[in-house]
């Protein structure tokens, strides 16, 4: 089986440093990252020249073994990418890589044709927001408001789940947020009995094992606010998928 990888994680990219999604311009910083957030590389992620250069090197060999895994293996910053949330370890980072080529192929229905300009229509709801400043920790935070805005008519779950999918692969461009991370706010305020019926357990498999397994992001923490009772009934479609780890957070 082979994987088809694109040199960048987005399909469209040509408006760079700024991406536009529906009335919303997404401002990349694709700099260097300041003193302070190469000081969190070096503490959480163990990040030096050496290191980072070493790792590299290793990871590419581990990739070039993998014959029907087509990478952009000469491109260093996409190496980083997933050296950067597996703490500089290969092997894990290796790992990561097929995992999330494995979860694109597992479902292309979804990522086919995957690009901001083919998902006017989520962004045109504003059920996704981007926060325009990060945390005091500098994560990225991302708002999906599941409630009142989100009108199950006109916007399905999937089209939600590719317009997270393009807001976390935005960030995955950003040296500052491979660094410190992103946080995802899903808020629930006005969730319906009719909205609950959306969710089914496919869906929410996808979506644990994506956050799980197949993001090359360190998502710091998950929020869920302002649920009603009757986000008990979708809860526990996902509990049975959820590993430890992502249960802290």
């Amino acid at each position: 089986m082979d994987y088809i990888v694109e040199k960048t994680m987005l399909t469209d990219m040509d408006q760079l440093p700024s991406i536009q999604l529906g009335d919303f311009v997404l401002q990349f910083e694709l700099g260097p990252p300041s003193t302070e957030v190469q000081a969190v590389a070096r503490k959480e992620l163990r990040e030096t020249p050496e290191l980072q250069k070493q790792a590299v090197a290793e990871l590419r060999e581990l990739l070039k073994k993998e014959s029907d895994l087509k990478c952009p293996l000469d491109n260093e910053s996409w190496l980083i990418r997933f050296l950067r949330p597996c703490k500089y370890y290969p092997d894990s980072a290796a790992k990561l890589v097929k995992e999330y080529y494995a979860f694109k192929v597992k479902h292309s229905n979804v990522y086919d044709g995957l690009k901001p300009s083919r998902e006017r229509n989520i962004f045109e709801h504003n059920i996704l927001t981007v926060l325009p400043n990060r945390d005091q920790h500098g994560r990225r935070i991302l708002i999906i408001e599941l409630g009142k805005k989100w009108k199950h008519n006109k916007v399905s779950l999937d089209e939600v789940f590719k317009g997270a999918v393009l807001y976390l692969e935005a960030a995955m461009l950003e040296p500052i947020s491979q660094i410190a991370g992103a946080v995802v706010i899903f808020d629930m305020d006005g969730l319906s009995l009719q909205q609950t019926w959306q969710f089914t357990p496919p869906f929410a498999k996808r979506i644990v094992d994506w956050l799980q397994d197949a993001v090359p992001l360190r998502i710091k923490n998950i929020h869920i606010v302002n649920q009603p009772y009757v986000f008990n009934m979708v809860f526990a479609l996902f509990k049975p998928f959820l590993r430890a780890k992502l249960k802290e957070r």
